[in-house]
């Protein structure tokens, strides 16, 4: 069982949880489960998701070890573009699921990184997310990173929380952008009606920005790149909807109607950036755009 120290800096009104959730990389559940368990203390008294710690003060948090993963591998062929001690980069097909879930009990990433890696994942994730330190949608395609220990995890993860984690994208939007190039800066959260989506609002919402650039127009549509800043649940999506030009083939976000015989959004994590755990060197990888995504273009081109 894993000990930390954590010096309470946040405001007395913040909720324990939500704050140790952020500070630990882990879920809001995860931190009300081993409060119930008595796992984190305050001045050595359980400490409770209503209490108020005052700045300064201190707070012990018990991380139980991983129990074993009752997710079976399963050897399902990956695409590894770079693999370590500490890590690998893997391109992630179209309508494969990053991790098990409701509806979705094998078959995904993790199912065959189990398979590929046996124990040398980090146990942070959980057991039905080891090793992930990042995700992206089941029909976007493209590059992950995975942590293969603990402490590359919380380096990796640390990176993200500080924005310094590179992370670009392809897209194919409907319609044309007014700008050649822009920003959007505006919160995500849950949709107020609709638990499954996530929209634009101030009320329980995270900021998020992504700095987009169109890289060719067609009749129609437009090619774009687009580089998060942070990496919010559909960032991209809800961003690029909120302009007035969904992702194509999103039927989330989008028309709820198939665009041109696509099969879920369009959309690519084709460059990921990031230091080194171990070394501290900058690595950069790029994946080449799949042929679900050519065939789009080659479509827009020849219309």
């Amino acid at each position: 069982m894993e000990q930390k120290t954590i010096s309470w800096l946040w405001d007395p009104t913040t909720r324990p949880d939500k704050a140790l959730a952020e500070q630990l990389d882990v879920t809001r559940s995860t931190v009300q489960k081993w409060m119930a368990e008595g796992l984190i203390t305050l001045d050595g008294r359980p400490l409770t998701k209503n209490a108020h710690p005052k700045p300064g003060e201190i707070i012990t948090v018990c991380i139980p070890d991983p129990v074993p993963s009752e997710v079976l591998p399963q050897a399902i062929p990956l695409d590894i573009l770079y693999e370590d001690d500490d890590l690998l980069v893997v391109n992630k097909p179209k309508g494969m699921v990053v991790h098990p879930a409701a509806g979705h009990a094998d078959g995904t990433l993790v199912n065959a990184l189990l398979a590929h890696c046996g124990d040398s994942l980090s146990g942070i994730g959980g057991v039905t997310r080891p090793g992930i330190v990042h995700r992206i949608d089941k029909d976007t395609s493209g590059l992950l990173m995975v942590a293969k220990n603990d402490k590359a995890h919380q380096h990796l993860a640390a990176q993200i929380k500080e924005h310094s984690f590179t992370r670009v994208y392809e897209t194919v939007v409907i319609g044309h952008l007014r700008e050649e190039k822009g920003t959007v800066n505006a919160p995500i959260g849950r949709h107020p009606t609709d638990r499954k989506k996530m929209a634009i609002t101030t009320k329980n919402s995270r900021s998020a920005v992504s700095h987009y650039e169109v890289l060719a127009r067609y009749d129609g549509y437009d090619h774009v790149r687009v580089r998060l800043e942070t990496g919010r649940t559909h960032q991209i999506r809800v961003h690029l909807s909120s302009l007035g030009h969904p992702v194509a083939g999103d039927t989330v976000y989008g028309p709820s109607k198939s665009t041109l015989g696509l099969q879920g959004q369009c959309l690519h994590a084709r460059t990921v950036g990031f230091i080194h755990p171990t070394t501290g060197a900058y690595m950069e990888f790029t994946s080449d755009l799949p042929p679900y995504f050519t065939a789009f273009l080659a479509k827009l081109k020849g219309c």
